[in-house]
């Protein structure tokens, strides 16, 4: 048996990952990580309702203070993206700097063996030692999206117990078995450090963006509108924009430079390919081009598409089918089948 150290936030996924895993018999403890000033600091944050899972089931409980690197690596990019008109992931980012990072680092440091989290993913090993990241069973909460970043190296140490279980149902059923007083704890918001998942009252609050007004122009040229802030809208978006058209307009591009959103019809957001640059493969590529197929948000079904591999980190991307709302700053992640192959970040559409 293993000595396991497990990335607890005090919910019902993480803390039913602990319980399985003690009781395989291996050696359990939990680490959590403080990252940012708490909402609240009692029941229902994550450092309290950790602390007492742990105790429940027995186990040691670490507090890594990761604050200041959070701060400098994920919310402070969070913002500078948003200002240069971008729609950034953050997610990803502290998968690839802070959970896999400085987390991994520290179990490490702690004596752990691996690191295991609640992340619905599967994890795969051929006899060779290849490690392979695979969708989860559970499909709908699959987030092999968020942890493209990941080195072999990296996956090599990280267990992924809830890669199998079938249903969010299920993991709840477990945890009630296990006696988990955050059995029925509701699921966390969208990004952990913006209040109620309210991105404008943060950027303009803590991040001290200034909603500074400026012109819509379609795409012929025509001013139709004025816009709040280009930080407050996104690709693809079609509401909050108050233009009389005779049909509904699309952002299209947000040009921070000249302070202004370019907007057009909904065929305008099909785009035939993109960039993107901070590639990286968790499984090398096949040749420098070569078909796979890619999602380009989250909630994005696979498409086939066409891999042009660049210097410095960068590819190119054409589609087979034009796709819509290609958001500079979301993460491209490739797929081979239910394996993720890499990922990176957008840098734009291009038309041919």
């Amino acid at each position: 048996m293993s000595r396991i150290a497990v990335a607890m936030s005090g919910g019902v996924d993480s803390s039913t990952t602990a319980a399985l895993l003690q009781q395989q018999g291996h050696e359990v403890f939990g680490i959590t990580m403080r990252l940012f000033e708490p909402l609240k600091t009692g029941p229902g944050s994550a450092v309290h309702d950790a602390a007492v899972v742990a105790a429940h089931l027995g186990i040691p409980h670490h507090v890594a203070d990761f604050e200041e690197e959070f701060r400098r690596l994920i919310i402070s990019d969070f913002i500078a993206q948003y200002q240069n008109g971008q729609t950034p992931n953050p997610c990803v980012r502290c998968n690839r700097f802070i959970k896999f990072g400085r987390l991994l680092e520290t179990a490490r440091e702690l004596g752990a063996e691996f690191l295991a989290t609640g992340h619905y993913v599967r994890k795969t090993v051929d006899p060779d030692g290849t490690s392979h990241l695979r969708v989860a069973r559970n499909s709908r909460k699959d987030q092999t999206y968020f942890l493209y970043t990941l080195t072999q190296e990296q996956l090599r140490q990280i267990i992924f117990p809830l890669g199998e279980v079938e249903s969010k149902d299920e993991v709840r059923r477990l945890a009630a078995q296990f006696g988990l007083p955050v059995a029925q704890k509701s699921d966390s918001q969208e990004v952990c450090f913006i209040p109620n998942d309210d991105y404008v009252a943060f950027l303009e609050g803590q991040g001290g963006i200034t909603a500074t007004p400026g012109e819509i122009i379609h795409l012929n040229g025509r001013v139709v509108g004025r816009h709040q802030g280009t930080h407050r809208y996104t690709i693809g978006q079609r509401k909050g924009m108050g233009i009389a058209w005779s049909e509904p307009l699309h952002v299209l591009a947000i040009d921070t430079q000249h302070n202004r959103l370019v907007v057009g019809e909904q065929q305008h957001l099909l785009k035939a390919g993109l960039a993107a640059e901070e590639v990286s493969w968790l499984i090398e590529p096949p040749a420098e081009e070569f078909e796979t197929t890619c999602k380009i948000r989250y909630r994005h079904q696979p498409v086939a598409c066409r891999v042009t591999i660049a210097p410095n980190n960068r590819c190119r991307v054409r589609f087979h089918e034009p796709q819509r709302s290609v958001t500079p700053g979301q993460a491209l992640v490739f797929y081979q089948g239910d394996e993720v192959l890499g990922g990176g970040r957008i840098v734009g559409p291009e038309e041919e």
